[in-house]
C-alpha cells in the first residue's frame, strides 16, 4: 500500500499549472518536506534586511514584505481546504483572489512576525496531516470546480512556498541555508 503522503497523481492534482509546480518539488514524502520548509523559512527570515523587504524588485509588482504576507495567506486557506476536503465536505470551495487578499493587507506586518506566523501555520498544517486517517487523504473535493485532495493540497502547499521563496532568494541576491545540516 502507498505511503498516505507520497507524490501526488493525476486525481490528487487536476489543474496543470499546479502539477507543473508540484513536480518541481523534490522528494517523496510531503511530510519530510512541509517540516524541512521550516528551516528555510527561519533561515530566509534571517537573511531579510529592512531595506530589502519593502523594495519592489522589477519587473515583480509586489515588495517581499507582500510576498511573505502572501505566503501567509495562502498558507491559512490551505489548511482550511486540506480539513474540510479531509472531513469530507462536498461543498465546492471557491477559489481566493490573492490579489484582494493583498491589497487589504499589504504592509501590515513585521517580517519576522509574518514569518514566525508562517511557521505556525505550517506546523499547524502538519499537525492535521499527521492526525488524519490515510484513507482520508484520498478524499476528493472540489475548489473552483477543479477535483482535488488533502495530498494535493499538501504537496501545492509546499510548491507554492518554494515557488515564493526561490523568487524572493533571486531578488534579493541571497543564498540561505535550506536544510539543516
Amino acid at each position: 500500500m502507498p505511503s498516505k503522503s507520497r507524490r501526488p497523481d493525476s486525481s490528487d492534482v487536476t489543474l496543470d499549472y499546479h502539477r507543473e509546480l508540484v513536480q518541481r518539488v523534490a522528494g517523496s514524502c510531503v511530510l519530510e518536506v512541509l517540516h524541512q520548509q521550516l528551516w528555510w523559512m527561519c533561515e530566509l527570515g534571517g537573511c531579510l534586511s529592512s531595506e530589502l523587504v519593502d523594495k519592489i524588485h522589477p519587473p515583480y509588482t509586489w515588495t517581499v514584505r507582500q510576498v511573505v504576507e502572501h505566503c501567509v495567506d495562502a498558507e491559512r486557506v490551505f489548511g482550511d481546504r486540506i480539513m474540510r476536503i479531509a472531513a469530507g465536505d462536498q461543498t465546492d470551495l471557491p477559489p481566493w483572489d490573492e490579489n484582494a487578499y493583498a491589497a487589504s493587507r499589504f504592509g501590515l506586518g513585521n517580517v519576522s512576525h509574518l514569518i514566525t506566523e508562517l511557521g505556525y501555520l505550517r506546523q499547524a498544517n502538519l499537525l492535521l496531516l499527521q492526525r488524519i486517517k490515510p484513507p482520508t487523504w484520498s478524499h476528493v473535493g472540489t475548489v473552483g470546480g477543479h477535483a482535488i485532495t488533502p495530498r494535493g493540497i499538501a504537496w501545492i502547499s509546499a510548491a507554492h512556498l518554494q515557488h515564493h521563496f526561490e523568487i524572493i532568494e533571486k531578488r534579493c541576491e541571497i543564498s540561505p541555508s535550506r536544510n539543516r545540516e
